[in-house]
């Protein structure tokens, strides 16, 4: 269901839920939403957290190794596109359910994986679902929260990811660094079977969460300015990858600290993060037209300081924090602006904000690897990073001043 009649039914569950049971039960939906979008951040997050195991197990240096997250990124990006148009039609809780038990299949493939070319396959597998699942998740978290709170639906349905970023990746590592890596992803699986029991008894049964034509959702890839905010999104976010990938060396061979503080600064992070989405959601309603500015214009200053000045412990650690929070306050904007572009498709407006912030993951993962291994050093990542997001506000401004329509997406 799309365009009026999506927002009339959004209206009337919003009344409705002023009801006390009702709103438990739409709580309970958003749980859902957010526990399967906190297993699939717990496992893309936890693959950089525990890199430098992985690598040394399968017998590879860390630039190759960045490939298995690169593949990550890539069934993301191949995915979100084609599970979504390939399941058009499917009700969004029938979809949601398919999804996080295919999640659950690669990442059991993923702690089997006997080399660096399988454990890749098995990560692509594991990423195929991701933008499929943020989509739908939209879709449905929109229905529960009403009209005019595009930003407010998305920013819940990813709090989950953020989170991950603070419980879920920490404790995977150290799950990781005790127990070995590959009982990281059977843990993520295990998690994910719950996530599949709550999408099952909490998500709502009801026709207006039916899918919509084939047709309707491919209409709205024929737009450009689809691509090119897709295009902003991917450069100018891949600066989160570019600095997550490498924490933990950061941790142990820049500021040489022990391996006990990774996870912590990955929690920091992941703080941030959440910090940063919740701060977007709001702004995303309220000012569609600043969200990227905001947020890219301040992390470029806060990855500039962290490349010059990250070998001093506090500057890092406090660093980490403000990147999630600066760069994170951008996503929610960028899929209203995506949604305002093409309404007529709003599952596959979301799956393609996923899309493009896993391109941002293999670029991000990719200039990272590159600028170390061309031997400037492990914070040239962060630097990386500066170059890419730079970009990005660099063609969102260029398409801005040239386009009236994207520079309000209205």
């Amino acid at each position: 269901m799309h365009g009026k009649a999506f927002e009339a039914q959004c209206a009337a569950v919003k009344v409705h839920c002023t009801d006390p049971q009702q709103r438990q039960k739409a709580g309970l939906t958003l749980f859902a939403l957010a526990l399967g979008s906190f297993c699939i951040g717990t496992s893309e997050f936890a693959s950089m957290g525990i890199l430098q195991l992985f690598s040394a197990s399968l017998e590879v240096d860390l630039p190759a190794a960045t490939n298995a997250i690169t593949a990550y990124a890539f069934g993301v990006v191949i995915g979100a596109p084609l599970v979504t148009l390939a399941a058009a039609r499917l009700n969004r809780r029938t979809l949601l359910l398919l999804l996080m038990i295919l999640f659950v299949c690669g990442n059991i493939l993923s702690a089997l994986a006997t080399g660096l070319g399988t454990f890749a396959v098995a990560r692509f597998i594991s990423g195929l679902p991701q933008g499929a699942y943020f989509g739908a998740g939209a879709v449905v978290a929109s229905y529960i929260v009403g009209p005019g709170h595009g930003g407010k639906a998305f920013a819940l349905v990813m709090t989950g990811l953020t989170v991950a970023t603070i419980v879920g990746s920490p404790l995977a590592t150290f799950l990781g660094q005790t127990l070995g890596w590959r009982n990281t992803y059977l843990a993520v699986a295990a998690l994910g079977v719950l996530s599949v029991a709550t999408l099952w008894l909490w998500l709502p049964r009801t026709n207006s969460l039916n899918g919509g034509s084939v047709a309707g959702e491919l209409s709205s890839l024929g737009k450009s300015s689809v691509w090119l905010m897709m295009l902003v999104a991917a450069l100018g976010v891949a600066s989160i990858f570019a600095v997550y990938t490498f924490i933990g060396a950061f941790v142990t061979d820049v500021v040489a600290m022990d391996p006990v503080w990774i996870p912590i600064a990955l929690a920091l992070f992941g703080i941030g993060m959440t910090a940063g989405n919740l701060l977007g959601g709001r702004i995303a309603d309220v000012h569609p037209a600043r969200g990227i500015v905001i947020g890219f214009g301040s992390a470029i200053i806060v990855l500039a300081v962290v490349a010059s000045f990250g070998s001093n412990v506090p500057t890092l650690f406090v660093g980490l924090f403000c990147i999630g929070a600066t760069m994170m306050t951008a996503i929610p904007t960028i899929q209203v602006r995506l949604t305002r572009l093409a309404p007529e498709a709003p599952t596959l407006m979301g799956a393609m904000n996923l899309a493009a912030l896993n391109v941002a993951n293999a670029i991000g993962a990719w200039g990272g690897g590159l600028a170390v291994a061309s031997g400037f050093g492990l914070l040239s990542a962060v630097w990386a990073g500066f170059c890419l997001t730079l970009l990005g506000l660099g063609v969102f401004a260029v398409i801005a001043r040239g386009s009236p329509r994207m520079a309000s997406a209205h």
